[in-house]
């Protein structure tokens, strides 16, 4: 497809009523959470079309796209355009936009050493926030 550009995607109501969602929340959710909210607002688009839009806009860039810990995907519209990670919490979902050149120089370097060009990556990263750090040891005491 080098040379080609993407075809321009349709404008529907149920993509703008999905944009709109995700731009309610910060936080990453699943296509399941979303759909959920859409009907809580008073939208009515179907759970298959919200994997569908949710999956084309990930793939264009629009929207990250992380692993939750069961296993299922989030998706969150972030805050930059540019590559970048995540820091989340296993416990709450608090989610730092994390630069990453170290990542980024030894990604290029690795993939030089195989001859490998055109590579992408995703580095997820998870853990306790602070404030779930000091409520975790307060559980154990």
């Amino acid at each position: 497809m080098t040379g080609q550009t993407a075809p321009a995607r349709r404008v529907t109501k149920q993509r703008v009523a999905l944009e709109t969602e995700l731009a309610r929340h910060d936080d990453f959710r699943t296509a399941q959470e979303i759909h959920t909210c859409l009907g809580d607002h008073g939208e009515s688009v179907s759970l298959a079309t919200v994997y569908r839009v949710l999956q084309q806009m990930g793939e264009a860039g629009e929207v990250d796209v992380m692993r939750m810990p069961d296993g299922e995907a989030g998706y969150r519209r972030c805050a930059v355009e540019h590559h970048h990670h995540h820091l989340v919490c296993r416990r709450c979902g608090a989610t730092e936009e994390v630069e990453a050149p170290e990542v980024e120089a030894w990604a290029a370097s690795v993939a030089s050493r195989f001859g490998f060009s055109q590579v992408g990556h995703t580095v997820e990263l998870s853990g306790l926030c602070a404030r779930c750090s000091l409520l975790d040891a307060a559980e154990r005491s």
